[in-house]
């Protein structure tokens, strides 16, 4: 049940995007398309899960049996970056339109502040090993649900007729502000 309620908690509940307000950046740029959202989506989440599941183990076998959990912050963004030069590796092999598509986005995933706020939330949580992982695919579900569900209106808006000076930046921050508005309504369920 434990696992459930971190499920809920950190898809709907506390969504990194919407409620916590880590991973703007990504969030507001890559979010014109679905297409790109969802390759977006993917990355960050298979990025999120092995970080956390890295730094769970650098934390808990290296970081504090040595008495140096003040680099913590350090070290999780080292195995961050490392893991999207992985993923960048993968992605320019296996879907070069992907690839191509992700373009300047894909290295923003070293600097997203999801990735890193996830993997210090769980620690900070005291989460054990399998918690801690659940933890960062719940994230990056909810990460990519309020991407998807913000693109899929952009693309929307962009068919509109929508007074030029809302067009743009203006119009996203309005339907980002009623989407987390939107997902404050489950702060009940758990």
């Amino acid at each position: 049940m434990e696992y459930v309620i971190i499920i809920i908690s950190a898809v709907f509940v506390n969504n990194i995007v919407l409620t916590r307000f880590l991973g703007i950046c990504p969030f507001i740029g890559v979010s014109s398309r679905v297409s790109t959202a969802l390759g977006m989506s993917g990355a960050v989440a298979f990025v999120m899960t092995i970080a956390t599941l890295v730094t769970y183990l650098l934390q808990v076998y290296i970081l504090n049996p040595f008495g140096i959990a003040f680099m913590q912050t350090i070290t999780f963004i080292l195995v961050i970056a490392s893991l999207v030069q992985l993923v960048e590796i993968i992605l320019k092999k296996v879907s070069p339109p992907l690839y191509q598509a992700l373009g300047i986005f894909l290295p923003l995933i070293t600097t997203n502040c999801a990735i890193l706020g996830v993997a210090i939330l769980a620690q900070q949580n005291e989460y054990n090993l399998l918690e801690s992982v659940v933890f960062g695919i719940a994230n990056a579900i909810g990460f990519g649900l309020a991407l998807i569900l913000f693109s899929g209106i952009r693309e929307h808006l962009s068919m509109v007729n929508v007074p030029k000076a809302m067009q743009g930046v203006p119009i996203a921050f309005i339907v980002a502000g009623l989407l987390a508005m939107a997902f404050m309504g489950f702060a009940g369920i758990v």
